[in-house]
């Protein structure tokens, strides 16, 4: 049995919240430049390289890449063979995020009642998701999530009838009902199958694969290439100022259904694509 302490856990995560919101992910780096090469609109073009230089002053001056500095969420794959000594690993966590948004000087985004609004003052509590998993290794993947995106996100039951079309169409709307309000160029989440609110975890979850991997099923792949290229074909462009790159890419996550259901759910991020991970 592997022990993992408390506080060892709280300053990891207390770094991952600084190095996601500091540090833009080379995946997401590299997609803006090959982006910049095929990109249709001049003003569109522009707008890609602020957000590379953007990227580049975050990283050099240790600042925040974007004012939203997000939803703590976080998915954590706990070995089976692993144990966690001088306190709960939900408290490690949020106390990680309290020390990491105080030091890293981040805004605090969190409000502890969404009817009364007011702020809980260290953007605490996180999101947080737990896989057990096999061995004796804590796995902690964190992303910054910002709101923006978030509210333009959607799920809706469908029907076996609507099929693959039923599908597609529901994602593009929804991609062109959010338009420049989630910051494009986006990377769009989608949850296919499972229930309600296991449709919207797959969704979140497909957020955390890299920027330009593909699903591991050759049929799912392929869906995700069309979609990325019917999306760019909606002329929303970098930032909402027109082009061809509306989205950076599509991830898909899917999971077994009902005979009589069909969820899908869609989650968008903006350009900020904030994620980081660490195994103890």
């Amino acid at each position: 049995m592997k022990e993992i302490h408390y506080k060892h856990i709280v300053q990891n995560v207390a770094r991952l919240c600084e190095e996601a919101n500091y540090d833009l992910g080379e995946d997401v780096v590299k997609a803006f430049q090959k982006a910049v090469q095929t990109e249709s609109s001049e003003a569109g073009k522009d707008v890609l390289n602020q957000l590379i230089d953007n990227a580049n002053i975050a990283t050099q001056n240790r600042v925040p890449m974007c004012q939203d500095t997000g939803v703590s969420v976080f998915i954590v794959k706990l070995g089976q063979e692993c144990h966690i000594t001088g306190g709960s690993l939900y408290d490690a966590i949020n106390e990680g995020v309290r020390i990491g948004y105080e030091d890293g000087y981040l805004r605090y985004s969190i409000v502890d009642d969404p009817i009364n609004r007011k702020n809980t003052g260290d953007n605490t509590p996180s999101v947080i998701h737990t896989e057990i998993t096999p061995g004796d290794h804590l796995e902690i993947h964190m992303t910054a999530k910002g709101g923006g995106a978030e509210n333009m996100s959607a799920l809706k039951m469908l029907t076996p009838s609507d099929g693959v079309e039923g599908v597609k169409k529901f994602i593009l709307d929804t991609v062109q009902e959010a338009g420049p309000n989630a910051c494009p160029p986006l990377v769009v989440g989608i949850g296919i199958g499972g229930n309600f609110e296991s449709c919207a975890y797959l969704a979140k979850k497909s957020l955390f694969r890299p920027v330009g991997e593909r699903h591991a099923n050759q049929d799912i792949a392929a869906f995700e290439e069309t979609l990325t290229q019917d999306i760019n074909k909606l002329g929303i462009g970098p930032q909402g100022m027109g082009g061809s790159t509306t989205a950076l890419d599509i991830k898909i996550e899917i999971s077994p259904c009902h005979i009589a259901a069909l969820p899908v759910a869609v989650n968008l991020n903006c350009h900020a694509s904030r994620h980081k991970h660490v195994i103890l």
